[in-house]
This record gives structure tokens, sequence and C-alpha cells, in this order.
């Protein structure tokens, strides 16, 4: 340390360069002066030459009283200090273009940053390496180099202004579970729902994946915050990608840039999660131009989906991910962090990492409560976030759509939620004015659009987005004069697609994929609450899990307490959706079965210890299900904004003011609790909308038994949860499902009623 004045000084440390002690001890430093004087100092640079290092500081007047003489020595010290700097960044220009100024003063690369930078350096080989900021001067250069290259297609900018539409390879369209590994230095931490791998041996694989992978390209540093600037929530990721696509993507679905170093510098721990991604197609001028990694590498979409390895690494708080450029493989802070990562953090440090949406319900009265909801992907998160309620009188505004991150505040005991992401990854097919006008608003600029219809006039489209457009319709293959597969309606002529008497087959060659997505920032968000970027979070008072079921599961019912709603979670099964590589009937307890970072075992105990601790008020959790079907295979329920009749119930069970009937799955609304004015529905589907059906519940015990029964394994029979086994006992007998987990039985005090 050298002080040139009281107010100007130097600090010299001579740490070793993986050791950063010397830049938390400047840090400490100046936080002590900025309090013992008249002007406020912040760390602004931290150049690294070689050794030793040089760490200089700016003095800048605060606010309130100060002296002339301060004054004056900030300007002399500022002067010094850029001096510094331009000597400095002149001799090294590697770490000049690592550590460019931002609006807030020079940021700095940590030690433990630069080392991980100048790691993935030399294992991948990039012709250049670009710090990325997060301007959006930037971000317009990504953009334009993206469409150059034919990545990106310009959108009409008088429609949709900003918005650009992307076509991967059509073998690069979803989460590749089978391709997706936890590795775990103990295989039992992984569980019998992930796939585990060695780390010692998969670390080897994928290094010998990554070596010399970006040859010919940009590694992009990229970094990032998880939640909002100051929230004791939130999480620093640092991710090296030689995606320009996927740079352009972590702008929108994080915070990322500059800000997110300044944050990681100024934590006491500077904990990070290192991110690894690669599409793994070098160019190299000497390969062979009739081979597949020649062309895919010079395509407008390289991939290398043969080799394709998303590979968590949680007890060194590591991902790596090769051969895909699809947002949930390739976008690293998204399902790979801030589920299967941040659970295991979640784990350790006594929270939740959740596949939930957040929103905030407002009642007629003005009263507010807000509700947290897991359901698979594709089973209409964004739709419930966005609700546009059809009772009069109700508000819906949204916090997240994706996920939630809930910790227990000491102060009341409650479980407090923040959004730890910044934009929306929402499935395009299905989104219309009809069922998420909010949605549509959302994104008419500043989007990007993947895997969707092209209209002749530059807009997109999809199916069920609204009747086909006129002109030529280009579909997401790129293939021109699209049209669609016609099925006979049985209606006859005059009917249905330009009175032809055929309907429209949307599964049947798509104008757009399935999975096709668009990102979009949050900030546009029409319906944002208030409290959306809160660092503080928001109060949740109900818990909701859904899925895609035709049957058994009634429209809305309520567990008898925090135990019998983490059996609703743990026992949900759900119809398979487009968004990951599964089909049938799938058991994904919580939601999460693909994003649980440990063993599922250990994370069904993880949520009954939460609600064993005596100190937390727990919300209440309820299971919900729009879709079930009467027997000609139509949805019964209407759905959408109708589903606020259902949230207007969940709403007043929570201030105790709706009725219920108890059931052996739990409490169910009581005839009229439900508000169905104006609602087009017969008292007869009401019925099957909320019938409990003892035989298909007899199956579905079976069917659970068969799962949780699979969850067993012979090394370490004692982790599982004992009570869980019970759940294969006939539904009749309520103790033994409706308290499967921890709970001691409970005698049967009323008979079974079908409503």
């Amino acid at each position: 340390f050298v002080a040139l004045t009281p107010s100007a000084f130097l600090l010299f440390s001579s740490a070793h360069p993986a050791c950063g002690w010397c830049v938390w001890c400047a840090v400490s430093l100046v936080r002590v002066l900025s309090q013992s004087l008249s002007i406020s100092l912040s760390l602004s640079a931290c150049v690294s030459t070689a050794e030793p290092r040089l760490f200089f500081c700016d003095c800048f007047s605060s606010p309130g009283p100060t002296t002339m003489a301060s004054s004056l020595l900030a300007v002399s010290f500022r002067r010094v200090a850029a001096s510094c700097r331009s000597a400095l960044t002149a001799a090294s220009p590697m770490t000049a273009s690592l550590a460019p100024r931002s609006n807030r003063g020079v940021a700095t690369l940590i030690p433990q940053v630069q080392q991980f930078v100048d790691q993935a350096k030399e294992l991948c080989s990039p012709d250049k390496v670009h710090l990325f900021t997060g301007s959006q001067e930037e971000n317009q250069q990504l953009i334009d180099g993206l469409v150059q290259q034919g990545t990106l297609f310009e959108l009409n900018q008088e429609k949709r202004p900003g918005c650009y539409l992307a076509r991967t390879d059509p073998k690069d369209v979803a989460r590749a579970e089978a391709d997706t590994f936890i590795c775990s230095a103990d295989r039992e931490d992984a569980g019998p729902t992930n796939n585990w791998a060695d780390p010692v041996i998969k670390k080897q694989e994928m290094s010998g994946l990554f070596r010399d992978c970006m040859k010919g390209r940009t590694m992009y540093v990229v970094p990032f915050s998880m939640g909002p600037w100051g929230s004791e929530f939130s999480k620093i990721g640092i991710q090296i990608t030689d995606s320009a696509y996927v740079a352009a993507n972590m702008r929108i679905m994080t915070r990322a840039g500059l800000p997110a170093l300044e944050a990681l510098a100024s934590k006491t721990n500077p904990e990070f999660v290192a991110c690894m991604h690669s599409v793994g197609r070098p160019i190299l001028p000497d390969q062979d131009p009739t081979s597949e990694a020649y062309i895919s590498a010079r395509s407008s979409w390289p991939c290398d989906i043969d080799n394709r390895n998303v590979c968590h690494f949680p007890d060194e708080r590591q991902i790596w991910s090769y051969g895909s450029g699809y947002g949930g493989n390739s976008l690293l802070g998204k399902k790979c962090f801030a589920l299967r990562i941040a659970s295991v953090q979640a784990r350790d440090e006594g929270w939740l990492a959740e596949h939930m949406l957040i929103l905030g319900l407002t009642s007629p009265e003005g009263e507010k409560r807000y509700v947290a909801a897991a359901f698979p992907s594709a089973c209409g998160k964004t739709n419930l976030a966005m609700l546009k309620p059809s009772l009069p009188g109700w508000k819906v505004e949204t916090v997240g759509d994706d996920i939630a991150w809930m910790r227990p505040n000491p102060k009341d005991g409650r479980l407090y939620a923040i959004n730890p992401e910044f934009g929306f990854f929402g499935v395009a097919p299905g989104t219309s004015s009809d069922t998420n006008p909010h949605a549509v608003t959302t994104m008419k600029k500043n989007t990007l659009f993947t895997n969707v219809g092209l209209t002749e006039d530059g807009d997109v489209y999809w199916e069920g987005m609204h009747d086909l457009p006129e002109g030529v319709l280009t579909d997401w293959h790129g293939r021109k004069h699209w049209q669609p597969t016609l099925k006979p309606n049985f209606k006859g002529p005059g009917t249905g697609y330009k009175g032809m008497g055929y309907t429209i087959d949307e599964k049947s060659s798509p104008c757009a994929q399935s999975n096709s997505r668009f990102t979009t920032p949050m900030g546009q968000c029409p319906v944002l609450d208030e409290k959306w970027d809160s660092p503080e979070g928001v109060p949740i008072d109900a818990i909701i899990f859904g899925g895609r079921r035709k049957d058994t599961i009634p429209l809305v019912y309520e567990s008898f307490d925090w135990n019998h709603g983490t059996f609703y979670g743990a026992s949900l099964r759900s119809q398979a959706t487009s968004a990951s590589d599964q089909s049938g009937m799938v058991h994904d307890p919580m939601a999460m079965k693909p994003f649980i970072g440990y063993n599922v075992k250990d994370y069904f105990a993880h949520w009954l210890k939460l609600g064993n601790d005596s100190s937390l008020k727990m919300p209440k959790v309820f299971q919900v299900n729009w879709f079930q079907e009467n027997e000609k295979g139509n949805i019964v329920w209407p759905g959408f904004g109708d589903n606020s009749r259902v949230l207007d119930w969940i709403f007043r069970r929570c201030a105790n003011s709706a009725d219920a009937v108890e059931t052996p799955i739990g409490h169910l609304p009581t005839p009229g609790a439900i508000n169905t004015t104006g609602l087009s529905i017969s008292d007869e589907q009401l019925q099957s909308l909320f019938a409990v059906d003892i035989a298909a519940w007899q199956r579905e015990a079976k069917q659970l038994r068969e799962f949780f029964e699979s969850l067993h394994e012979k090394e370490h029979p004692e982790k599982v949860v004992p009570q869980v086994w019970k759940a294969g006992q006939t539904l009749l007998d309520v103790p033994c499902v409706s308290h499967c987990l921890l709970t001691p039985p409970r005698p049967q005090t009323t008979k079974i009623k079908t409503i």
C-alpha cells in the first residue's frame, strides 16, 4: 500500500496470480478510506501483465460537503491513474481487450476469472477473444455479423423493429436429455434420474473435444448475473462460447455484461459458475471440402450433434456443453445453471431452485398475493405467467415465467422468490392474441425468433398464431411455398380451410418447428409486476403443480399440508412435449426431473426438511390440470383467461375464505366454489372436471409405486424417503397416499365424494 496523499493512493501487491486476496485487500482498503474521507473511492482497474500486480483506484467527489483540496487531489489522481492505465494496457494488448472501460469505471477480471479465461483460450485456440460488455452498440455489431453469415434474417423492421429470425440445423432443435450428464464425484449423488459420468474421465473426454475447437472463430467471454443486481439471491456466471448467436441471446436472457464483473469483484466470496460452450466446429484451412466437418463449420448453423455433450460438474460448479447451439443446450445460464447447478447450491445453502413461474395476483378488492407454479416445459407456464383474466376486476402481473429461486426469510419465516432470468424463452406454436395477448405484445420488438415460419412481407408465422396469411410462406427449413397438410373435417364442402371441407393438420409438416422459440426482454412485458426486479424477492402464498393429463387429475385441489403437497410434486406425471426428446406419459417430479442436479431422493428430503422447520410459514400447495379430455378427445376446460377462475379459488383458500370438501386426494372445491359466471360449460362437464375416480386412482397408485420403487438403489437404500413406498397401497386407504412421505397416518374422517 503506497499512500500518495490522504485521498489518493496506489496499491501494490506481489500475490500469486491464482490468489485473489490482493484484490479483496484492495477493495477493503478502498471501502475503509471511502467511509473516513469526504470523497468516495472506487476500485477501477486490475491490470495483469506479469508479476507483480498493480491495482490503482480513482477518486471521485462524493455528494455532500467536500474540500477544495480533496477535489483537486481527486482530479490530479485521476490523471495519474489514466497515465498508468494507458502505459500498462499499451504494454499488454491482450489484457487491454479483456478489461475495457464501462460506463461505471474500468471492469476488472479478478484472478480467478482471468485464470479461467486463460485456460479456455489455451485449450480452445480461438483466433480472437472478445469480452462481452453488454452494450447496445456491441449487440448490434453481433447481430449484423450474424445476418451477414446467414445465421439471422432481418424481419420487417416496420412491423417488428429489432427482430430477427434464426434457423437451426434440423437435428439441433431441443434439449438432449440422453446427452446430459451429472458428473458428481460420488455416483450416488447423481441418483437414479440422472445420467452419471465419472468427473475425471468426463473432464478428460470433454477436454479432448474442446481441444482447438475454436480455431478460426472468436471466443466470447460473457459475464452474467442470475438474479437482480444487489440481491443476496443472485449468482454470477462466466460463459465462454464461440457462438455470437448464443452471446446475443444471453444478453436478453440474463443480466450480461461488465456490471456482472463489477458485482463479482464486490463480493467477499467471489464464487462464480464457470460455463464452457462450443458448437464444436473449428474452421480449419486443411479440411476436406467434401467432409461434414468442413460443410457444417461454414454453414449458417454449425454444430456437432454426433458428439453433443452437456456436462455438469456440481462439486466444482462448472458446466461444459459441446456440439449444440440450441438454447437449452447452449444458453448455459438457463436450465444448466439456474436449475441443475443452482439446485445443488440451494441444497447446500438451505433454499429452493425450482422450475416455476412467479405471478402476482390482485383481487378486485385490491389485495395481492404471489403464486409460484411448476409445469413441465411447453405446458403453459408462460401463458399462466402473463394471464389476462376473464374474471372482471382480477389482475395478473408477471414476475417470471420459468424459474424461481425461493429462500426462507428469517424475518417473517416466509418463502421469498426471485426470477433469476432477464428475458422470456417461450414456445412459439400456440401463442396467439387469444391464448396469450401479453406475450404477443412483448415480442413485437427486440426479439430473436428461432425455427418459426416466414411470411412474404417479412413477418413471422407459426401454427396456432392466427389464420394462414396471404402470400408465399417459407417454413422453418427455409423452404418457400410451404403449404399446410389437410385432413377431412367430415362437414362437407363450404366448411373448413378455404371451404374445401378440410382442416389444417398442424402436426404434420408444420410451418414452424414444434419447439420453435422466441427470446424477448422481460422489460417489454406490458403486465410486468412492479417487484419483478426486486433484490428482496416476493413472498409466496401458494405453490401450484400441474401437467398435461387427459384424465384422473381434477381441475384443482389442495393438499392437506406441506408434506402432502410435496407428494403432489413428487408424483407429478405429464404427457411429454416437444421441449425434450422424450415421448408418452412421463414421470416428472416437481416438473424438475430433467433439471435436478443431485439425487432425487435427497431432493424430496430437502423439500420435507424445509417444511418441517417450525420457524417457517410454508405456502399452501395445490395441483391443477387444464387438459382433461372428454370421450371425443376434446379438452373440457376452456383454459387460458378462464384459468383465473381457478386462481380465484386458490387465492380465497389462502385467505381461508373458500369452501372445499375433503377427499382421499386432498381438498376439492365444493359445488359453486368455482366462479363460472359467464362461462359456457354444463353441470355435467363441471362434474367430470372434479370427479375422483377411485379405479383410475388405483391405477395411478400402481404406476406411482413402480416409479418410486425404480428410485431404489441397493447401494444406499437408507437414502430413500421411506414413506414414499407406501404410495403403492390402495388409494382407498387415505393415510398411505395423502401422507405417504413423513406425516403420521391420519384416520379417514369423511367419505369419498364425487362432485
